[in-house]
């Protein structure tokens, strides 16, 4: 039965925002101008030609301060997928990108309906209605629209049971057209709210504080966000695949050919794949009690290692959340650590590695971080300058948990197989084949249980990735600049 829509009267922008927007622009600050818009100039101006962008010297992007986007990093810097993005296809260019922010998708698109910016890159779904209105570049992510309700609350797992649900969504969205046209079809959807000048991230908060029953938001947001609020499910998918793409306003059509030339060519060399393990590679699998877990001991047991932490990692010139982060994986914080296989302490070292980096009580939690950072340290630099970080990084890591010689034969088995050495998104691909007779016979070093390392360091990523989000909420002026 068809159903009514609801739009609320709701707005999240005014006060709540400003804070948010003055943090942006301090910190864009000497690295690109945070130039202010002319309403009435811009309403009235034309895209502008793939000559004046190159004249000008500078791409004008459109996007918004999200994990999925860009943000604010820990060094400092801006980071986030579409500002790798972006940043790569403004060099190819021979320009550089100035970023103009917006808070919703709404307005995102309305500005760049009026021809505010050259593109926006913001995670926008291609749909057919958004094809009337704009021009898309070329396709980089494919993404579903999740259902995400509260642990403990309706867990609708299909429309029938969806149609009993308080659903709010935000407006302007690739939701609400795929709302809209299961109920033009004659499905049973439910009386959705729409929420004027909000974000994805901001509804999933809601969800999770219980102001709201459920909400919809694509895969890739749900599972960054999930990390943070480990209570959320996705009880069901909304959609089949979609696809996301810039969106350029009409009259653009050489600046979309010249994506298209650009996405090609990035596309096959890797760096399209490099960007997505960079930023959901460890984001596979969630665990619920695992994530909870964390979250409560960040606070009970990481203060008494914390300066040692920071100390040791300063010294070998790692991230101390990264150390700290391989820590838990190891003993979960654990000074007393011990395993069947004789390894011991907060980073679980050997009695040849204690050795050899110098420990000599693996059960003192100052020697065993010392130790462990300078074995880390010292793995990193056990590669050729091909692999450049973050893969060097997760190489080492790697090596950490299964040793050298493994990965070693594991570098051996990617080049025979045409996959690259140097990056980790083709090694974590071999490396369980080491647990294969036909294989390991085959190599120099032999038998290893070769899905442990993926494992081992994809669960490192997400804990430093949940670790440095819960020290942000600790310290609220960080976390302006940072992801919502």
């Amino acid at each position: 039965m068809a159903t009514r829509l609801q739009r609320a009267a709701v707005h999240w922008g005014g006060a709540m925002s400003r804070p948010w927007q003055l943090m942006i622009g301090l910190a864009a600050l000497g690295l690109w101008a945070m130039v202010p818009v002319d309403t009435a100039a811009a309403e009235a101006a034309a895209a502008r030609s793939l000559e004046a962008i190159k004249a000008s010297g500078r791409l004008v992007v459109l996007t918004r301060n999200a994990p999925t986007t860009w943000y604010i990093g820990r060094d400092d810097e801006p980071t986030g997928p579409e500002h790798d993005l972006v940043e790569a296809f403004a060099d190819w260019l021979g320009v550089d990108a100035e970023y103009r922010f917006r808070d919703s998708v709404g307005e995102i698109l309305d500005a760049i309906g009026r021809g505010e910016a050259d593109l926006a890159a913001a995670g926008l779904t291609i749909t057919k209605e958004r094809r009337d209105r704009f021009i898309f570049g070329p396709p980089y992510q494919s993404v579903r629209q999740q259902v995400v309700c509260r642990r403990g609350g309706p867990q609708p797992e299909n429309l029938g049971e969806l149609a009993g649900v308080q659903l709010a969504v935000i407006a302007d969205s690739s939701y609400v057209e795929l709302l809209s046209e299961l109920e033009r079809q004659g499905y049973p959807v439910p009386e959705w709210t729409e929420v004027e000048g909000a974000t994805t991230e901001q509804l999933l908060r809601r969800v999770w504080q219980r102001d709201l029953e459920c909400t919809v938001a694509d895969s890739n947001i749900v599972a960054i966000n999930r990390r943070y609020f480990p209570e959320l499910v996705t009880p069901m998918n909304l959609s089949r695949w979609q696809q996301l793409g810039w969106v350029l306003p009409q009259g653009s059509e050489a600046l979309a050919q010249a994506l298209r030339r650009w996405m090609k060519p990035f596309q096959a060399s890797g760096e399209l794949a490099n960007v997505e393990e960079k930023y959901y590679g460890h984001f596979e699998q969630f665990d619920y009690v695992d994530t909870r877990r964390l979250l409560r001991r960040v606070h009970e047991r990481l203060p008494s290692y914390r300066d040692w932490f920071e100390q040791a990692a300063e010294r070998q010139g790692l991230p101390w959340t990264l150390l700290a982060a391989q820590g838990y994986q190891e003993s979960h914080w654990r000074r007393d650590a011990r395993s069947p296989t004789g390894v011991r302490g907060i980073m679980m070292l050997t009695r040849p590695t204690a050795r050899a980096v110098g420990v000599e009580n693996r059960l003192d939690p100052r020697q065993s971080i010392f130790g462990g950072a300078a074995y880390l340290a010292r793995m990193k630099e056990r590669f050729v300058d091909e692999v450049a970080e973050p893969d060097r990084t997760y190489l080492a890591l790697a090596a950490y948990n299964v040793g050298r010689a493994h990965l070693h034969d594991a570098q051996v088995l990617a080049r025979q197989r045409g996959l690259s050495p140097h990056h980790w998104r083709d090694l974590k691909q071999v490396l369980p084949l080491l647990a294969e007779p036909q294989v390991y016979r085959k190599l120099k070093y032999g038998y290893a249980r070769g899905w442990e390392p993926v494992r081992y360091v994809q669960r490192i990523r997400e804990y430093n990735h949940i670790l440095e989000r819960a020290l942000r909420q600790s310290h609220p002026g960080l976390a302006m600049a940072s992801p919502p």
